[in-house]
């Protein structure tokens, strides 16, 4: 198990957050939000924030990289329903020369509703092998 972050319940420990609103069709027949959306919603949230720093996973994508999930960790406290608008918080939280783990706290309001981790690696798309992951995100992580 790589994973090796413990995800704060504490907004401030973020540095980035991304809004989204809940669909109707992400929730289950007991009127809540199922289970697997949250990754959805973590993905989501990454794709933003490699945007937000300069470097959107299309240039990842055009310089032959892939960044694929290797271990994914959520812990459910309180229940999202249809229309809540959550607040997807982010930390780059732990760096080596070939992976890296993002932290995660969902809030609606001020109330903590999930916590999770996302452990990445690099590879290259041409032969899908490891490779060192691109120096701006290894510097991020110091």
């Amino acid at each position: 198990m790589r994973l090796s972050v413990e995800p704060s319940t504490s907004p401030a420990d973020y540095d980035f957050t991304h809004q989204i609103r809940v669909r109707f069709v992400e929730t289950d027949a007991m009127g809540i939000v199922h289970h697997s959306n949250y990754l959805a919603y973590f993905e989501e949230t990454r794709v933003a924030f490699l945007a937000h720093v300069g470097h959107p996973f299309t240039e990842w994508r055009e310089a032959g990289l892939e960044s694929p999930v290797l271990e994914s960790f959520v812990t459910y406290r309180q229940p999202l329903r249809f229309d809540d608008v959550i607040s997807v918080h982010l930390a780059l939280a732990d760096v080596t020369r070939a992976t890296f783990q993002m932290a995660y706290l969902i809030t609606v309001g001020d109330t903590a509703h999930s916590t999770g981790v996302t452990v990445h690696g690099c590879i290259t798309a041409a032969t899908g092998r490891p490779t060192r992951l691109p120096p701006w995100l290894v510097a991020m992580g110091s």
